[in-house]
């Protein structure tokens, strides 16, 4: 058996036993009358042109991008909606997360470019973003199967293939969309199927914040894997295989000192790491529990982390000290309490400007917004209604702008 394969049997039971717990979470959650004053859609009547929050709906006849504005108060209101040209996919018993993964759909700062994965034709599509309204869109081969993941870094796009023996591709990014970059193609080792099972699917791609590396979480295989980065932006042949400090390693982010976090979903954990210049990575702090079921999902807000628990639906907040230190905000590692609307959390987004925080709910097909406190506290201001709920397949994949 191969070091990919070894865990698969004993995670794909994790996995699916928390995906069970959901059905429960949502059964007893619509017993619960949560007051808030969001749980309506409502349009965001302050709204700016450049204040918008991008959904992928993954929907497996034609993939969409639904378009809502964004008011000043966090509130959004329904805009437009977008075909990518492509479908959309989902991975064999998925509990709730079609895609398996984080970063699949991405907005570039740089370029003005939103970038989203077609996982059921192998494709990737861009659209220049004008304020709410999408333009210029370019459809280009993913250079693999499945593709679930997308990381850009200056002039560069990587994408991260989940399925076959699962890859790396790079593209340049240009006036007329994403270029393949030859000889940039990276294989990760995996064995799965084109369509692949999702707890061993590799869960995110992503660049170090200095560009140097792009780093790869494989949950079966249990590693963080890392391709130095050359300087004409290819990758190393092989990546630097670490062994993850804790089980089933699925997203990646940074806070501002370039530290590493990766959230694990086997026991709903967060470890920091420093990424060395040579691709191994050192452990600057232990996994650290937050005593929730199925972590996933991390991004970062200034100071703070949010993470989504798929297994029971809520949201963790986290905060770190200069030091880079990490703690939970609350002792019992709930940001904000989870409603009958709220089921299924998946993906996250954070605003540029870090006062707001969208959260999919894969089950629900909805949205929730909230807004960040100064001690890290979230106040729901709004959900949003009708979006593809998790079913044959479902929503993934959001960018608050």
């Amino acid at each position: 058996m191969s070091r990919h394969t070894r865990r698969r049997s004993s995670l794909q039971a994790q996995l699916s036993v928390a995906g069970a717990g959901i059905i429960a979470v949502v059964a007893a959650a619509t017993t619960v009358n949560f007051a808030s004053a969001g749980e309506v859609q409502r349009p965001g009547s302050a709204a700016k042109a450049d204040h918008a929050v991008f959904v992928q709906g993954n929907e497996l006849a034609g993939n969409t991008i639904h378009v809502f504005e964004r008011g000043d108060d966090g509130t959004l209101g329904a805009a437009a909606r977008y075909a990518t040209g492509g479908k959309g996919g989902d991975q064999v018993d998925a509990p709730t997360d079609s895609l398996a993964s984080q970063g699949s759909l991405v907005y570039d700062d740089r370029s003005g470019l939103l970038l989203a994965v077609n996982a059921g034709s192998n494709t990737v599509t861009s659209f220049r973003v004008q304020g709410r309204k999408l333009t210029d869109r370019h459809i280009v081969s993913s250079g693999g199967d499945f593709p679930a993941s997308i990381a850009v870094s200056g002039g560069l796009a990587y994408v991260m293939n989940a399925g076959g023996k699962g890859s790396v591709q790079g593209f340049r990014i240009t006036a007329k969309g994403l270029v393949p970059l030859s000889g940039s193609s990276r294989s990760l080792g995996l064995d799965n199927k084109k369509v692949p099972l999702f707890s061993s699917s590799p869960g995110q791609v992503a660049f170090t914040p200095d560009g140097r590396a792009l780093v790869v979480t494989t949950k079966s295989a249990n590693t963080v894997e890392v391709f130095p980065i050359r300087h004409d932006g290819r990758p190393a042949h092989q990546p630097v295989v670490n062994d993850s400090a804790g089980g089933v390693p699925f997203a990646i982010t940074f806070d501002k000192g370039g530290r590493m976090l990766v959230a694990e979903a086997e026991k709903s954990t967060v470890t920091t790491y420093k990424v060395r210049a040579d691709g191994t990575l050192k452990v600057v702090q232990q996994p650290l529990a937050n005593g929730q079921n199925t972590l996933c999902w991390l991004e970062r807000a200034g100071d703070f982390f949010y993470g989504g628990n798929t297994g029971n639906s809520t949201v963790t907040g986290y905060r770190t000290d200069r030091h880079g230190k990490l703690a939970l905000t609350n002792d019992v590692g709930i940001a904000t309490p989870p409603s009958a609307m709220s089921q299924g959390v998946i993906d996250l987004a954070v605003t540029k400007d870090e006062k707001f925080l969208y959260v999919q709910n894969a089950v629900s097909g909805t949205v929730d917004g909230f807004r960040v406190g100064r001690n890290g506290s979230l106040t729901k201001v709004t959900t949003t209604t009708g979006l593809p709920a998790f079913a044959e397949s479902g929503m993934e994949g959001i960018v608050a702008v």
